[in-house]
């Protein structure tokens, strides 16, 4: 029979577990967040698996001491900062679906449409101003509009003419 384990050791082995709960239930979508920030593509997105690996190192180590704080948000807040700090690495788009927009709008719109943070927290996340980040929001929302109807366009001047079909002929009687 098993002895009963007692002291840190039982709790490390039942933090380990809660959190490993908690991964296996909020990764996928953490991942997601990642790789639209990082404007990667789902199938190809390193960038975005190193940021949400430190992220969740960072859940991890402080994850005993956490108390009422809510570990998803914690997370998700602490992926953000991770990129802001080096969004200057993540410049250019690597065809994801933002790649359009410029690294702080992509933060903007990932965390208010996204995530559906309130303004509030993102301009307090950000430190900008709730006008600010209306307006970052509104004019990312009109860029990406704009370039899906450019991509619509382009697809459509590229795909081929349908075959006309040619007239039934008349025939005399």
């Amino acid at each position: 029979m098993r002895e009963r384990q007692n002291g840190p050791d039982a709790q490390r082995a039942a933090h380990s577990g809660e959190f490993d709960a908690f991964v296996a239930g909020a990764a996928g979508r953490l991942l997601h967040a990642a790789t639209l920030l990082t404007a990667e593509t789902r199938t190809r997105n390193p960038r975005a698996q190193a940021l949400l690996t430190a992220a969740l190192a960072h859940t991890y180590a402080v994850w005993g001491r956490l108390r009422d704080e809510d570990p998803y948000d914690l997370t998700r807040r602490d992926l953000a900062a991770r990129f802001a700090r080096t969004a200057w690495r993540h410049r250019g788009g690597r065809g994801g679906v933002l790649s359009a927009l410029h690294p702080q709008e992509r933060l903007v719109v990932v965390l208010r449409l996204y995530e559906g943070v309130a303004e509030e927290q993102v301009a307090a996340l950000l430190g900008l101003s709730e006008a600010r980040v209306r307006a970052v929001c509104a004019r990312s929302v009109a860029a990406l509009r704009a370039a899906a109807r450019e991509r619509h366009a382009r697809r459509d001047d590229a795909r081929p003419a349908a075959p006309r079909e040619n007239p039934p002929r008349e025939t005399a009687a």
